[in-house]
């Protein structure tokens, strides 16, 4: 597979096939992945990754978690900015209504929704789950690392057959994962993602995300 192919097959995955996942190939690739571009070579990422017993315990906490507060923890930061205008907004409630669509919940069936949503919390059933964190006084470019990170780690996944789904939205229970991993105050949740083999038959996984055309985004000079 060359880095086109990565680039088309890579999706968010939401449905993984009960199949383990090789730690000591996973461990090469984010290796691998940590030759991603940091500005000053900072390298600002930290990651843990769960799988196993472990996996086990945390999708327990977490089950538990979400019936006792289900809204999660005070956020450490807003994954979205607030009001989110247009196009962004558009972007975002398109997609999501296209998800829903694959998975036959329509729009008014609000506690469906909340269910299905309640998923990424066990991480979609994959087998591995890794967080990544960077320090509380890193800013804008060093998270700009950390994406360039992800993004890396994830092109190699697919590269080697897995799947994944990067997910900000284990940051709403920050205070969970901090707890369960011990990690230093000075650390920052950032994001979540589910990491094993994809479902091929699972609609969740096939729904069409489209992107905007070049022409709406992109400006050439000279």
């Amino acid at each position: 597979m060359n880095v086109s192919e990565a680039v088309a097959s890579r999706r968010s995955v939401r449905a993984f096939l009960d199949r383990p996942v090789d730690i000591d190939l996973l461990a090469d690739l984010i290796a691998r992945a940590g030759r991603a571009p940091s500005g000053g070579n900072l390298q600002p990422w930290h990651v843990h990754v769960v799988s196993g017993d472990a996996m086990d315990r945390l999708r327990a906490i977490m089950h538990a978690r979400l019936a006792e507060a289900p809204f999660g923890d005070p956020p450490d930061y807003q994954v979205y900015p607030q009001p989110l205008g247009s196009p962004y907004r558009d972007r975002r409630f398109a997609v999501g209504e296209a998800m829903y669509a694959s998975l036959g919940i329509p729009r008014e069936d609000k506690a469906a929704r909340l269910r299905w949503f309640a998923a990424n919390w066990q991480f979609f059933g994959a087998p591995v789950g890794l967080f990544c964190t960077l320090r509380r006084d890193h800013g804008p470019p060093q998270w700009s690392d950390c994406g360039m990170f992800l993004q890396t780690l994830m092109l190699l996944l697919r590269e080697a057959g897995l799947d994944s789904c990067a997910q900000e939205a284990w940051s709403v229970h920050h205070a969970t994962v901090r707890d369960f991993l011990e990690i230093p105050g000075e650390q920052l949740l950032f994001t979540g993602m589910a990491i094993g083999f994809r479902d091929p038959d699972a609609p969740i996984n096939r729904f069409p995300v489209e992107r905007a055309p070049l022409a709406e985004w992109a400006s050439f000079h000279g």
